[in-house]
């Protein structure tokens, strides 16, 4: 047998004696009566093989309703004729996949007007590949740059012959040719010959890359050469004000240099990175004396608008909070792919039937300037160049309890390593928190514990942090099956502890700078997320998240700062409960705080939703959460963390409506408890009947999905 490959395809020859004889047999039906509705398909393998039923149920070419599409006008008609293309459809792609003579059955049994259709598969022969030649172009540059990447060929002695794999090693080794500079060579000049005569299951693989393609005779042929970069060209309207050092300086395809089409893909990377062009084209043509030229076409995007999110919940205790957040970007505000944002914040809580309020502003701004300040672009030799982030914020925050101040700014860097592999990294991280008109009963209430008084002091936040994340989708609203990973990282206070002996010392030890200490910690938070796309149309998801977090105070601190400890509740969080209102532990709601603001140094979350479509853009879900927070110390041992600790987990349960609008997803849920750590022991099951009363449930609206 010999296997050739011409352009995209592979022909399949006889040597001698029939062979590959593909078979669909005679299908098996029973007698049918009028019209019958397809119900459902099944493959069954009629032996053991290494094939899963998701290779053949893409090839079926009928299909049954799925989801809830079983309305008279969505049901399909069974057709015996498109049975029978299925057959032959699997057996090609069975073909493809190296399973030769292979023979699929269909049985299709009729009950009432339903039709029920099994495959029955049977795998045909797989051939080994006992020795693998080549025949390359004799003397040719070609010849030496192919042998020496011949230790990367995919296909390996060994391995079972298959029309795929020979398909995915051409496509590699082209790409491999092209980082040469062979701009002219494509799969059309590649050929394979496979004889399986030479003894039983094995073949003999002979890969050919010829000088003349599938539709040329050898007298067109002409020698693959090396070409080089001719001339280089930006265009995009003139509207568009934008500096050509950057394109130059993100440009990696130089005039005069060797054609690699790994450059050409960088060059692509880099200027898509920007966010400033909707659409690059990067177009090729081949000119005289072995040169390429290369014409870079750039469209731009919108390049400023507004953001708003908005998250509100309410509980049965009557407490209403309301978070809204308007933002201004600008993807090019110094004409050179600098990033702009402002942002504008609120958070308002408020107690029906009361006086009982909080209020919070924020407002902040951040800088993204699309180069590593303090090195060159020549550094950076891939795609992914490092862009140079400068933020700053102002934050005010008014509870019955105490005011409170926070400025913060942050310089560091953000980029991608891989694909779906980003960074932030912030060498620089300054906070400072100013706390006045404090409530002399709250003052004196947590005076008498003195990891609250710490917590709740002036002090002075300086340290470096960074967050690593990956995702296996990286689209705004992932419509495919995907996971992610997020891990960050935030230490604090010790730089400035290796210079505490020039510093004052307070009566309780603290260190402090112009009388006010700084905080020393550690603190990490890593979560996991995997959503599954589910049905044919993967409107159906999955969604499952797990949380883990902790922070620890140390040297010149006893606990953390208030506002970098860990909390539970909330629209993206147990939504059973109002934010910040679930543990530390069984601990109840601390009346210290007239607005609930329960925190911890440890944090463990697992949250499961099921998604599914409703009608129009409208879905449905329903959801399960479990989780809490925990101090490392504690006069009460509900609120540490032991190994007992499960007993004070919380849990909730509740539905839930989305609205996808494809550019945003609305959200409304519903949340009840399940096990409230806080009731007394023996009574933490909480049933239907307490859960549309003082505390049992809470209302959350918010913008995307929670996790």
């Amino acid at each position: 047998m010999r296997l050739r490959k011409g352009p995209g395809k592979y022909i399949l020859a006889l040597c001698g004696a029939a062979f590959l004889t593909a078979s669909c047999s005679n299908a098996r039906f029973l007698e049918q009566d009028g019209v019958h509705y397809l119900v459902s398909n099944k493959v069954k393998f009629t032996e053991h093989t290494d094939l899963a039923t998701s290779d053949i149920t893409p090839y079926i070419k009928q299909e049954p309703p799925s989801g809830l599409k079983l309305s008279r006008k969505k049901r399909v008609e069974y057709s015996q004729e498109l049975a029978e293309a299925s057959c032959k459809s699997i057996v090609d792609h069975l073909e493809y996949l190296g399973y030769y003579k292979s023979v699929v059955e269909p049985l299709t049994v009729y009950k009432k007007n339903k039709a029920n259709v099994t495959y029955f598969v049977t795998p045909g022969t797989r051939y080994k590949i006992s020795e693998i030649n080549y025949k390359l172009p004799q003397g040719s540059s070609l010849e030496a740059d192919f042998l020496d990447d011949v230790p990367n060929v995919s296909v390996k002695v060994g391995d079972y012959l298959s029309e795929a794999a020979l398909e995915a090693e051409t496509a590699r080794s082209v790409a491999y040719l092209h980082s040469k500079g062979y701009y002219s060579l494509n799969a059309n000049f590649y050929s394979f010959e496979a004889d399986t005569l030479s003894g039983p299951d094995n073949a003999i693989l002979e890969m050919r890359v010829n000088e003349y393609t599938r539709n040329q005779t050898p007298s067109e042929g002409r020698m693959h050469e090396i070409f080089t970069i001719g001339d280089v060209t930006f265009s995009y309207p003139e509207g568009l004000k934008f500096h050509n050092n950057i394109l130059k300086s993100l440009n990696t395809i130089k005039p005069g240099a060797i054609y690699d089409a790994n450059e050409v893909n960088t060059t692509y990377s880099r200027l898509s990175a920007l966010k400033v062009f909707s659409g690059v084209g990067i177009e090729l043509s081949e000119a005289e004396d072995n040169k390429v030229n290369c014409a870079i076409n750039l469209i731009p995007s919108k390049l400023q608008g507004f953001k708003v999110n908005w998250e509100s919940s309410f509980n049965s205790s009557g407490l209403l909070g309301i978070s809204p957040q308007l933002s201004y970007y600008h993807k090019s505000i110094f004409h050179g792919g600098e990033w702009l944002n402002l942002a504008f914040m609120g958070n308002f809580q408020r107690k029906f039937k009361s006086n009982i309020r909080s209020e919070e502003f924020g407002v902040s701004a951040g800088l993204s300037l699309p180069r590593f300040l303090g090195l060159p672009y020549e550094y950076f030799k891939g795609p992914n160049v490092p862009r140079t982030e400068i933020n700053a914020s102002y934050n005010y925050q008014s509870r019955p309890e105490y005011k409170r101040h926070l400025f913060s700014t942050s310089y560091g860097y953000s980029g991608y390593i891989l694909k779906g592999l980003s960074y932030q990294f912030y060498p620089l991280q300054l906070n400072m928190v100013r706390l006045n008109n404090i409530d002399p009963d709250f003052y004196e209430s947590i005076s008498s514990n003195p990891f609250m008084k710490y917590s709740y002091q002036n002090h002075l936040d300086a340290g470096m942090g960074g967050v690593l994340y990956y995702t296996s989708n990286t689209d705004l609203v992932p419509k495919t099956s995907y996971h992610y990973v997020r891990m960050s990282l935030d230490l604090s206070g010790n730089m400035l502890y290796l210079f505490r002996g020039a510093m004052k010392e307070e009566p309780n030890g603290q260190k402090t700078i112009f009388g006010t200490p700084f905080s020393q910690y550690v603190r990490s938070e890593i979560s996991f997320g995997k959503t599954w796309r589910l049905g044919r149309d993967n409107k159906r998801a999955l969604a499952t998240r797990l949380l883990v977090g902790a922070g620890l105070a140390y040297g010149n601190s006893s606990s953390l700062p208030f506002e970098k400890q860990f909390y539970s509740g909330g629209a993206n969080s147990l939504r059973g409960w109002r934010s910040r209102s679930v543990g530390p532990g069984d601990s109840k709601l601390n009346q210290v705080f007239i607005i609930p603001s329960q925190t911890g140094d440890f944090k463990l979350e697992a949250n499961i939703e099921y998604r599914f479509p409703v009608v129009w853009k409208i879905e449905g879900a329903l959801f399960a959460e479990t989780g809490n927070v925990w101090t490392w110390k504690s006069d009460n041992p509900g609120e540490r963390l032991t190994g007992e600790f499960y007993k004070t987990l919380a849990a909730d349960w509740g539905t839930g409506v989305r609205v996808d609008l494809s550019f945003i997803v609305l959200r409304l849920d519903l949340g009840f408890r399940l096990h409230d750590p806080a009731r007394e022991s023996g009574y933490r099951w909480v049933g239907p009947m307490d859960w549309f009363r003082s505390d049992g449930c809470a209302l959350h609206f918010g913008v995307g999905y929670p996790f």
